[in-house]
């Protein structure tokens, strides 16, 4: 297993990170997983036991059962805390309560209390915010997320699904009065869904911040079972839960170049699309889940192949996408401040 930065701190986490939205198996979320006690306690156990000291959950996943179940899983399996780097959000609906939804400081605060009780721990390490709150400004969420900060419950702080814009001016609050600010940003991010090169993939490799894909198999559907020879059946969560969207015809053709690719490595489809996520710039570390130990060690193994230069192109060329303006723009007007290697500026005459 290897290990990268965690952004611009010096915590190391590593370059797989184990999701758990499989656990439990709430309400809408009995689509993505239904693992109860055994299973997570092999799942967790494995992951651990092959490097993986990262783990990621929320407290909507099953509303708080994936935290209830990760919590007693390290306490069964008598895992140091010390070694664990432990993230979990905070935004979406925990209750029928008016307040119980939202980025304010009153549900900061409750909904950090109410997780780290289910995960019986007295900290976690990353705190990240779900999503975008267009109720509560932007400066009581960052007050709220830098007090509990301050509280010692929390070590560094992160968001999810934001856009660009919105991650910069949140750290420009933050900035501005000495609060803490993003260190990561969890979006997603597949082979088959590369709309975050446009603005979050620039603007992570200029802040030095960590990118944390989720969903890097897209709901599945990359994960060697689908092609266009076998399309997912009518009862195939794929069709009655299509998320993230895929566009399922250019997918097929991204899949038939990893089939070939695979067969090179003698690897799963799955590897190679982990393998390709795993390469790109600003990616630290990748959350995948798994509803079994040898789909979790197939996925881990990733980590393990690396694709050939040629390869990576073939997967890009299949897999790209059109530039939006303003993209194209700045990519043709940057030509001409391109300096060819032999090109030494001459120095302006000085006047006097």
């Amino acid at each position: 297993m290897n290990y990268n930065f965690l952004g611009n701190t010096g915590v190391l986490v590593s370059e797989i990170c184990l999701g758990t939205m499989t656990f439990g198996g709430e309400g809408h979320w009995k689509a993505m997983g239904e693992l109860q006690q055994d299973s997570v306690d092999a799942i967790v156990k494995t992951a651990v036991d092959e490097g993986v000291n990262f783990i990621d959950t929320a407290n909507v996943y099953s509303f708080g059962q994936s935290e209830t179940l990760l919590g007693q899983s390290i306490k069964n399996l008598g895992l140091s805390r010390d070694e664990l780097v432990i993230a979990t959000k905070v935004r979406g609906r925990m209750g029928e309560g008016k307040n119980q939804v939202g980025l304010g400081r009153l549900q900061i605060m409750q909904q950090l209390e109410g997780s780290l009780k289910r995960l019986q721990v007295d900290h976690v390490d990353l705190y990240q915010i779900h999503g975008f709150d267009g109720v509560t400004p932007l400066e009581e969420t960052m007050r709220g997320l830098e007090d509990v900060v301050r509280s010692g419950k929390v070590r560094y702080i992160g968001c999810s699904n934001l856009a660009a814009w919105q991650v910069m001016k949140a750290n420009g609050i933050a900035d501005k009065y000495g609060w803490s600010k993003f260190i990561s940003t969890q979006n997603y991010y597949s082979i088959a869904g590369r709309d975050l090169e446009h603005e979050i993939v620039p603007m992570v490799e200029d802040q030095q911040m960590a990118i944390l894909p989720w969903s890097p198999l897209a709901g599945g559907f990359l994960s060697g079972k689908y092609t266009r020879d076998n399309k997912p059946a009518d009862d195939s969560r794929r069709l009655s839960f299509d998320f993230p969207p895929v566009d399922q015809e250019k997918a097929y053709d991204i899949i038939d170049v990893m089939e070939r690719i695979g067969a090179e490595h003698g690897v799963s489809v799955a590897r190679i699309a982990l393998a390709w996520v795993l390469a790109k710039p600003g990616v630290t570390s990748v959350i995948i889940g798994a509803k079994n130990t040898d789909q979790l060690l197939d996925n881990i193994k990733a980590a393990e192949l690396s694709l050939t230069t040629e390869q990576l192109e073939q997967l890009d060329e299949v897999s790209a996408i059109r530039k939006p303006y303003p993209q194209w723009m700045i990519e043709r007007q940057k030509r001409d401040r391109m300096a060819p290697a032999s090109f030494t500026p001459t120095p302006p005459a000085v006047t006097r």
